[in-house]
């Protein structure tokens, strides 16, 4: 049976049972602003529900430690705005929405940032897997971000230690390059970024 005939409720059991939730591939951002305030990430892409446990250590660690360079970075250059999950992107007609663990927006497309969300693409995403998303990061993402126009695309291993990074050619993420550790990333978006995949992975 095909994901998107599957009821959420038989996926997510949990969801409250006083309200009526719609089919996978016909969720609105109507329906997201309904969801509980549970601990959990709820996205949307493509009309289809996606809920995400609170993370593990290893996973918030990656991203304390990455956000911490990229704003650094970010501030000493007056470059824009780096924000960490949990705020929402509204990529239109893709994603309503999706909550990035890490994400760059530079100062020539500030507009975007709302008061409460992100109307439109952020020129640069972050995501650390984790074993119970990889799929949804390397796979759903990748194809979400990719069709909205996200310039650049990181995606943080921390098991392997490892930071791949993509970057829109064309239509098309291609590997702008894979890095591991003793390893500085190496941004295309964030010209100068240089982040050291030691301190990202210290254990």
């Amino acid at each position: 049976m095909s994901v998107l005939t599957i009821p959420a409720k038989t996926i997510y059991p949990d969801l409250p049972t006083d309200q009526t939730w719609p089919e996978q591939g016909q969720w609105t951002y109507e329906d997201y602003l309904r969801l509980p305030d549970d601990g959990r990430r709820y996205e949307i892409i493509d009309g289809v529900l996606y809920m995400a446990n609170a993370p593990a250590f290893e996973h918030q660690q990656a991203v304390t430690s990455l956000t911490s360079q990229l704003w650094n970075f970010v501030q000493t250059h007056n470059l824009g705005v780096v924000l960490t999950a949990p705020f929402e992107v509204r990529l239109p007609d893709i994603a309503q929405p999706v909550q990035p663990d890490i994400l760059f927006v530079s100062n020539a497309r500030r507009e975007i940032i709302k008061p409460k969300l992100i109307e439109g693409t952020p020129d640069l995403i972050v995501e650390v897997l984790s074993p119970s998303t990889a799929r949804y990061d390397r796979h759903i993402k990748f194809d979400a971000y990719e069709r909205a126009g996200v310039r650049e695309y990181w995606i943080v291993n921390p098991r392997l230690r490892s930071v791949e990074v993509y970057t829109l050619v064309g239509n098309e993420y291609a590997l702008h390059g894979e890095y591991g550790v003793g390893q500085l990333v190496i941004s295309a978006v964030v010209s100068g970024l240089q982040l050291a995949t030691d301190i990202a992975f210290a254990s």
